[in-house]
């Protein structure tokens, strides 16, 4: 798990000793090794309220099934997954170098044998190198710039959050769609710069997306492709801290070049045109007392995953934006009470119209949890999330998930 992980789960769940943020540390001669990671897993009680029928393109509420039935249960990890990652440090030549590998098993299965389903994943794998005075660099493959801050302060990192219907899934979804665009796990060269009194700025090139699909008014699928340029990403922040009390701001950017390909006449052609976003986001914490603002916006950059649903069959682009705001405070008995409201909106194109469209039109989230550190390492949580979908042309999806479960971390 990499550090800026490591201490949002930390902070999270009040273990804010060396021994929450370390894993297993093994000294190898010139190195430092780290094994680190978590284990978690959650029973979720989901209750839909309306038909199958009812679709929304892009939603993320739960429906009936083809039964009628409104109740779902499933055991699978959080927003989190379970994680096994291996780091190295060493100092050479003047100089800080790092490697890190993970893999994320998932503890759901919905077959006969009891197979891994889902497959495991390897989101990590990256080294990187630097020094104080200079900053650092990193290449390889590990969380997205853009929007990264707003999934690392969400308080559902620990929990469940939206999508905890579906069990065999790698993870929930947290807010992600539901106030924050996805920042994903991307192929990356990026370079940071030294900490200033607080500040510091990220910026980098990232893999370019592959076959990423969009939806028009009549719910036809169009391709996006992605594969001829590097998107760019970036961030600043600032951190500070004095008594009992503390905080970070930041901001962060992305724009990406996009290919898509349709047929709105029947003759296959394609256009390009660019996708940007940017955001703004606080977090502050005042002795027992917490609390996270967060908004974005995006051009063309669609809503849920990046990329997704951002623009139309006649090549017309899509406004996005939404944001979160969640407020913790610290009960007597060390529990973390938490309570958040995130909602993305997607805009319809130029032109199109919103008449049978069953296209997501605004994913909204409600939540309250419970997050209480048993122990320095394992943590028992207990959830409560509402999520609405709306399409624009009326549609509308409603569920309520309940969950309990535990994540341990080292």
């Amino acid at each position: 798990m990499n550090k800026n992980i490591k201490l949002a789960v930390a902070g999270a769940v009040l273990a804010l000793s060396s021994q929450a943020n370390a894993g297993i540390i093994i000294p190898a001669g010139d190195w430092t090794l780290d094994i680190n990671g978590n284990v978690n897993a959650f029973a979720n009680w989901t209750k839909a309220d309306h038909a199958s029928t009812s679709t929304v393109t892009g939603g993320l509420a739960t429906t009936r099934d083809a039964r009628g039935e409104d109740k779902t249960q499933g055991i699978n990890t959080g927003l989190l997954p379970s994680w096994l990652g291996f780091t190295g440090k060493t100092r050479q030549n003047d100089v800080d170098v790092e490697f890190t590998i993970s893999m994320q098993p998932n503890v759901s299965s919905t077959t006969q044998a009891g197979d891994a389903t889902p497959n495991a994943l390897f989101r990590q794998s990256y080294v990187s190198f630097g020094d104080k005075s200079w900053g650092s660099v990193k290449l390889g493959k590990d969380l997205g710039i853009f929007a990264g801050d707003a999934i690392l302060n969400d308080m559902t990192l620990l929990g469940v959050g939206a999508g905890a219907a579906n069990s065999g899934g790698s993870t929930t979804l947290g807010g992600i769609g539901t106030g924050y665009i996805y920042a994903a796990w991307k192929g990356q060269v990026a370079y940071t710069t030294p900490n200033f009194n607080g500040f510091q700025a990220t910026v980098g090139i990232v893999n370019p997306n592959q076959g990423v699909t969009s939806v028009n008014d009549a719910s036809s699928v169009v391709a996006g492709l992605y594969q001829d340029r590097f998107g760019l990403e970036g961030k600043a922040s600032y951190s500070f801290s004095a008594d009992n009390f503390s905080g970070k701001v930041w901001v962060s950017g992305i724009t990406n070049k996009v290919t898509t390909g349709s047929s709105p006449s029947g003759t296959l052609a394609y256009k390009e045109y660019s996708a940007t976003g940017g955001d703004i986001g606080a977090n502050i914490n005042a002795g027992n007392a917490g609390l996270t603002a967060y908004y974005y916006t995006g051009d063309g950059l669609g809503t849920t995953f990046a990329l997704g649903n951002g623009y139309n069959a006649t090549y017309g682009k899509r406004d996005s934006d939404g944001g979160y705001v969640q407020a913790t405070y610290i009960l007597p008995t060390k529990t973390k009470l938490g309570l958040a409201y995130g909602r993305s909106n997607l805009d319809l194109a130029s032109g199109e119209t919103a008449v049978d469209s069953k296209l997501v039109d605004s994913n909204e989230r409600k939540t309250v949890g419970l997050y209480h550190p048993l122990t320095k390492q394992l943590n028992l949580v207990a959830e409560w999330n509402m999520v609405e979908s709306r399409a624009h042309g009326g549609n509308k999806q409603e569920s309520t998930t309940g969950s309990l479960g535990a994540i341990l971390f080292f």
